[in-house]
């Protein structure tokens, strides 16, 4: 059996995980926090999420996971048979995660302090996540689903990447961004309903409160030294 490992408030694990439950592939959790001794045994910069095959080969990365796992798995398939619309669904996650999710992560620190990033960090945060809103706008067609009527890793990969983008760019800059791409908030929201989705965000908001702990631990130990 699979070991999924890394912890349930991670949107990057929760991509994964989704994708594993979609297809159906049997797997165990093993809660590891970034950066801990034994997640480095099993991702090679201690980053969340790896996975451990039952053959004991160990692979980081939730795209690089998610790609082993539709040429392993190819049952229940979340990218298209066609080359170009298989390039077009690996453009989104790529454009999600580089100008959605990237930039909203330059404000986890202040949210999580409980303080307002500075002006200059927010004025660089909206000016990438405005290039991420001109470009979702071209590419996504949600005719149902983010890349046409194909269910896809797309519509699991921005799912996940628009918790960030609502959590901590959204408070941040007081900006509502998936309302700026036409359709996304309606579909995020029939994203939101799924039986995998409800799934997944309960199991993260489960695991929140012991996450926030770690973080606190993290930062005294950091101010300590």
């Amino acid at each position: 059996m699979i070991t999924l490992h890394g912890f349930a408030a991670s949107n990057y694990y929760n991509i994964v995980k989704h994708a594993l439950l979609y297809k159906g592939i049997p797997f165990q959790e093993d809660l590891l926090y970034a950066g801990s001794d034994d997640l480095l045994t099993v991702s090679p910069v201690g980053k969340v999420p790896a996975i451990t095959m039952p053959d004991g080969f160990n692979l980081s990365e939730s795209n690089v996971i998610c790609d082993f796992l539709e040429e392993t798995y190819p049952e229940k398939p979340l990218y298209p048979t066609d080359a170009a619309e298989r390039a077009t669904v690996r453009q989104i996650m790529k454009i999600a995660e580089l100008y959605f999710e990237l930039p909203s992560r330059r404000l986890i620190p202040y949210v999580f302090s409980g303080t307002q990033a500075p002006n200059a960090v927010k004025e660089e945060v909206r000016q990438v996540l405005g290039r991420g809103i001109i470009a979702m706008n071209r590419l996504c067609q949600f005719s149902p689903w983010i890349a046409g009527e194909q269910f896809t890793m797309a519509d699991i990969y921005v799912h996940h990447v628009n918790t960030i983008v609502n959590a901590f760019g959204s408070t941040q800059l007081e900006w509502d961004v998936l309302a700026e791409v036409d359709g996304m908030k309606e579909w995020n929201k029939a994203m939101s309903k799924t039986d995998i989705a409800k799934s997944v965000q309960a199991d993260s908001q489960a695991n929140m409160p012991e996450f926030m702990q770690h973080v606190k631990a993290l930062i005294q130990a950091a101010n300590a030294k």
